[in-house]
């Protein structure tokens, strides 16, 4: 089974990654395979086309292949709440989001959606600041990760800032480059923030009613992955050999040791009516979504073990 993933040298949709490179255990069916799809729209598209059965990347970018949730549903979280951060030069002087100006700030797409809304919520009117949201900068197809391309892009004075996940917002801060400014998974900026989105497992409606055995397994070891790397986040580094550069292979264990607080795989009303308000506000819905249309029935019992 194919499971597609938009960043491939990254931390944000760790448990899936790594339940790809889980050994197969009896009964637990066919394996998860990766599949790396840039960017996420790209990845919804390829399950909406069935060349993929799985997809683990933002919650909100399904509805542009989905319109309306329709056919397609949630099967899990991969971990809790909006997982981007705000990274600027280290000489940009502190202070207010609402008080940015004249600022380049690199943003991929999916995620510069849920940008532009914090800078919304935070009362910045993008035009009249001059802050630019521009999408990530060219680079070879190697699977170099965007964090070391913001990274080269900050040090070069090419962008001011960028916004996406902790592992880019660590390279640039252990380089010297870059410093985290925002983030909204621990509290930071507009409290709307927290819940625009969050890294989630989706299949399509057919896979549910069609292989119901497969999803069932297919989220019981993301789940178990997912467990597996709480109780020792140490396990990460095994996990990216041969995948991650040595750089960013050095930094998943920390990564993943900060976010164990967010490895739970359950979705509650709060993250559906959160992802409903944004997907609306970003042109993506027209009116909320009930939560048994949007979260997958068949798996809950699954996020209890």
């Amino acid at each position: 089974m194919q499971l597609a993933v938009p960043d491939l040298v990254s931390s944000s949709y760790f448990p899936a990654l790594a339940a790809t490179r889980m050994p197969a255990t009896p009964g637990s069916g066919a394996p998860l395979e990766l599949q790396h799809i840039f960017p996420a729209g790209r990845a919804a598209d390829a399950l909406r086309d069935g060349t993929v059965q799985f997809y683990a990347g933002p919650a909100h970018v399904p509805l542009r292949a989905f319109p309306g949730w329709r056919g397609a549903k949630i099967l899990m979280a991969l971990a809790q709440r909006t997982y981007w951060l705000l990274v600027l030069r280290p000489d940009i002087p502190a202070g207010p989001v609402g008080g940015l100006a004249d600022l380049t700030i690199c943003a991929a797409p999916g995620p510069d959606l849920a940008l532009r809304q914090l800078f919304r919520d935070a009362g910045l009117d993008l035009q009249g600041s001059g802050v630019r949201i521009v999408p990530p900068p060219p680079g070879p197809d190697t699977g170099e990760s965007f964090g070391l391309r913001a990274a080269r892009a900050l040090s070069e004075g090419v962008i001011d800032g960028f916004w996406a996940n902790s592992m880019a917002a660590e390279v640039a801060v252990r380089q010297g480059v870059g410093r985290v400014v925002l983030d909204p998974r621990r509290g930071d900026g507009p409290p709307s923030a927290a819940t625009y989105t969050f890294p989630a497992l989706v299949t399509t409606d057919a896979m549910i009613d069609e292989r119901r055995d497969d999803v069932r397994r297919a989220v019981a070891q993301v789940v178990e992955t997912q467990r597996w790397l709480t109780q020792d986040p140490g396990r990460a580094t095994g996990v990216v050999t041969g995948i991650f550069p040595p750089l960013e292979a050095g930094l998943i264990e920390d990564l993943v040791r900060r976010d164990v607080p967010y490895y739970t795989p359950g979705v509650d009303e709060i993250a559906v009516s959160g992802l409903s308000r944004f997907a609306q506000a970003a042109g993506l819905l027209d009116a909320p979504v009930r939560y048994d249309d949007m979260v997958a029935a068949g798996v809950r019992d699954l996020w209890d073990g």
